[in-house]
């Protein structure tokens, strides 16, 4: 049995990261076994850059604080070394830097994902990592939104200067 000050940590632990899973958007947990040291650095400063909070978690404290967090789906995958993958605003941020270190010649694999609470599996998390940033795609929402306003306004334009024209046409003829 811990001593009370080991529980009490533990328990911080726990309580810290619940926190960090009820505030963040999306994460994604890794199977990290086999991974250099230069591939994890590169990994952790590409992750650090996208705003990406990653670490290397216990299972146990994982299983306690997602269950906490309402994500006991993910309590099957928590066997063999784990890392976590969060961020706080953007759902495709740390599934795309973590799907960059995944593949066939790379050892590391993604065990499962969650994104606003629902856990996703391996699969969906690769198709999660390619779909565009937020802002593409509000861009590109907008951009179909405003395509018929400018069709129209090219329209208008058209049939305006297609008078102006016929209006010139008839006074050249006129003062001829």
């Amino acid at each position: 049995m811990p001593s009370a000050k080991i529980l009490s940590e533990k328990q911080e632990l726990v309580r810290q990261l619940t926190e960090k899973l009820n505030g963040s958007v999306a994460g994604v947990l890794v199977d990290y076994k086999g991974t250099d040291v230069t591939t994890d650095t590169e990994m952790r400063r590409k992750m650090r850059e996208a705003g990406v909070e990653y670490a290397v978690i216990k299972n146990t404290m994982l299983r306690f604080s997602s269950t906490e967090a309402g994500l006991e789906e993910i309590h099957p995958f928590l066997e063999g070394p784990t890392a976590l993958a969060i961020h706080t605003e953007d759902p495709v941020a740390a599934a795309k830097v973590v799907h960059a270190y995944v593949g066939k010649d790379k050892p590391m694999q993604v065990k499962v994902g969650f994104v606003d609470g629902k856990v996703i599996s391996a699969a969906e998390v690769e198709a999660l990592s390619k779909l565009p940033a937020k802002e593409v795609l509000v861009a590109q929402v907008l951009g179909t939104m405003v395509a018929p306003i400018t069709g129209l306004a090219t329209v208008l334009n058209a049939n305006i200067r297609g008078l102006a024209v016929a209006l010139q046409a008839i006074a050249d003829k006129k003062s001829a």
